[in-house]
């Protein structure tokens, strides 16, 4: 039976901290409480606002700071704030084409931190480990130089790395190569790697087989389970989509895993037992472009269809049938999470927008119009705080602290 790991590393599984891409337990799923939708009319009171360059790079939060990524003029850096008051804490920056290719380019990786450490993956290969206090490298590497990669379609992806990097135990786990490669997390030293062709863009989701760790990745043409500890595929199952874009990460539960891309591709839920994989149904009603959908009270919420398609939507589907339950087509793509049985979410357009997880229908209790230009990325609620972005780079820290609400003092008794 496979079960979703928690955190890895020196930090603790129960905790709130979100140090990774989609949370401490990489479902979307924050489980803070302490939060409100009562806002302002102009929307939640902005505590800071930083400029951190073209990308679609999220937010990692820890130890009261936040991590993220951006280019300049084909410079690409990594920023660390303070989460209350976006003082910059330190910068590193390197040489790093922005590659826009019909979008407009820039780091799509989250960094990891864990414990006193931040790795970042950028588009084209750079690989480090950061002191998270200082900003000191501690190691580095290029992985096309690594492994041998060469420059075009066949070996490296054609819209640059995506997938953020994953700490499992002692290894750094990257979507570099075929289906991963896994770096000692301490040193940068290769592990494993599992061939030269072109990788797709999600990042690993770690699991159990009985006691062994196992890795499930959308591959550039398939869907592939690992032995974590070797590389060693267990299974693959087939999935091409339109231009090898296999980027949702896949939702793994007991021994099902969902899968979704866009690209009119649709969804599917698979079912294996050992090494063989079959598949239960497949259908077009969530066609997941690159940012996964959220499961939550046996439901996904997520955002079919690609971004400028007139008729993508947010959309509730149920996770054991593939039924379609209601369709928002107002709320483009667009990302979202869930915390406190809401879903937060960033639509296209920057407006952030809150409601209940229903499965019988969308309504909003709150909502606001936080940024422009071009949101994809997404959303991240920590310490009472949402963190946004835009493509371009515009990054705002929101207070939705909630507030305790007063009780009435009783009336004294008469006498």
């Amino acid at each position: 039976m496979v079960l979703l790991m928690g955190v890895a590393g020196n930090l603790r599984a129960a905790s709130t901290e979100w140090h990774r891409w989609r949370g401490p337990d990489l479902n979307g799923i924050s489980k803070e409480r302490m939060w409100t939708t009562t806002w302002p009319a102009a929307g939640p009171r902005v505590l800071w606002k930083a400029s951190v360059g073209t990308g679609f790079s999220s937010v990692s939060a820890a130890g009261g700071r936040v991590f993220t990524m951006g280019n300049d003029a084909d410079r690409e850096s990594v920023f660390c704030f303070e989460a209350g008051t976006g003082r910059q804490v330190w910068k590193y920056t390197y040489s790093c084409e922005l590659d826009p290719r019909f979008y407009e380019g820039g780091p799509s990786a989250t960094p990891t931190v864990d414990g006193a450490n931040v790795y970042t993956l950028s588009r084209k290969g750079h690989l480090l480990c950061f002191d998270a206090a200082t900003g000191r490298v501690n190691w580095q590497t290029n992985v096309n130089d690594e492994l041998g990669l060469k420059k075009f379609k066949e070996e490296t992806p054609e819209w640059g790395y995506a997938g953020s990097p994953l700490v499992l135990g002692n290894m750094l786990i990257v979507n570099v190569g075929k289906a991963g490669t896994a770096f000692d997390k301490a040193t940068g030293r290769l592990i494993w790697s599992t061939g030269q062709t072109a990788a797709g863009y999600s990042t690993h989701v770690p699991g159990k087989v009985g006691r062994s760790d196992v890795l499930v990745v959308a591959a550039a043409k398939s869907i592939v389970a690992l032995g974590a500890k070797d590389g060693k595929t267990l299974w693959e199952f087939p999935w091409v989509t339109s231009y090898d874009v296999n980027a949702a990460d896949p939702i793994v539960v007991g021994n099902k895993v969902f899968i979704s891309s866009g690209y009119g591709r649709g969804c599917a839920m698979l079912q294996f037992n050992g090494n063989l994989v079959s598949k239960i149904w497949e259908n077009k009603n969530l066609r997941n472009q690159f940012n996964a959908s959220v499961l939550y009270g046996g439901h996904l919420y997520g955002f079919d269809g690609n971004h400028g398609d007139k008729n993508s939507s947010l959309r509730c589907v149920d996770f054991e049938t593939g039924k379609l339950k209601w369709t928002e087509p107002t709320v483009k793509p667009g990302a979202l999470m869930v915390a406190d049985g809401r879903l937060i979410i960033l639509a296209e357009n920057g407006e952030l927008i809150v409601a209940p997880v229903s499965a019988s229908a969308f309504q909003p209790m709150a909502r606001a119009q936080v940024l422009g230009g071009k949101c994809w990325t997404v959303p991240v609620l920590h310490n009472a705080r949402i963190y946004c972005r835009n493509s371009r780079g515009d990054l705002v820290c929101l207070d939705v602290q909630g507030r305790p609400v007063p009780v009435p003092t009783p009336a004294a008794a008469t006498p």
